[in-house]
């Protein structure tokens, strides 16, 4: 028997973004100040957004387009997170290993998200 959730928090997605968030908030601690107000502010924005558009979603559960459609806007951001990884490792500001694990927490999540969107009725 599964256990009933009554809070976004509770979400395993959730858990994992929040993991994910912190992740790319220690690492962007270290890249250079002159991308503060740009690459560092959009990383981190994305990064906190996914989690936020989880968070809607649960509130939007009892209709499942709208719970769909923010799952489906937490993954643009997810995607959009993941741009940035990637031009950040060219960039050489973060390590492959630090990019390789952010990345690989973000196919966690982007999973998760997926499964959530294919079958909403599980959730709603």
């Amino acid at each position: 028997m599964s256990e009933r959730i009554n809070s976004f928090t509770k979400l395993r997605v959730y858990q994992e973004v929040c993991r994910l968030d912190e992740m790319v908030f220690e690492e962007t601690k270290r890249w250079p100040r002159e991308e503060k107000y740009a690459l560092i502010n959009q990383i981190r924005r994305s990064s906190r957004s996914i989690g936020a558009n989880i968070a809607e979603a649960r509130a939007k559960r009892r209709y499942s387009a709208h719970f769909v459609s923010k799952l489906t806007d937490a993954d643009g951001e997810l995607q959009e997170t993941r741009h940035w990884l990637g031009r950040t490792l060219k960039y050489g500001y973060a390590t492959k290993a630090k990019t390789d694990d952010m990345e690989k927490q973000c196919a966690t999540i982007g999973n998760m998200l997926g499964n959530m969107i294919k079958k909403p009725e599980t959730f709603t």
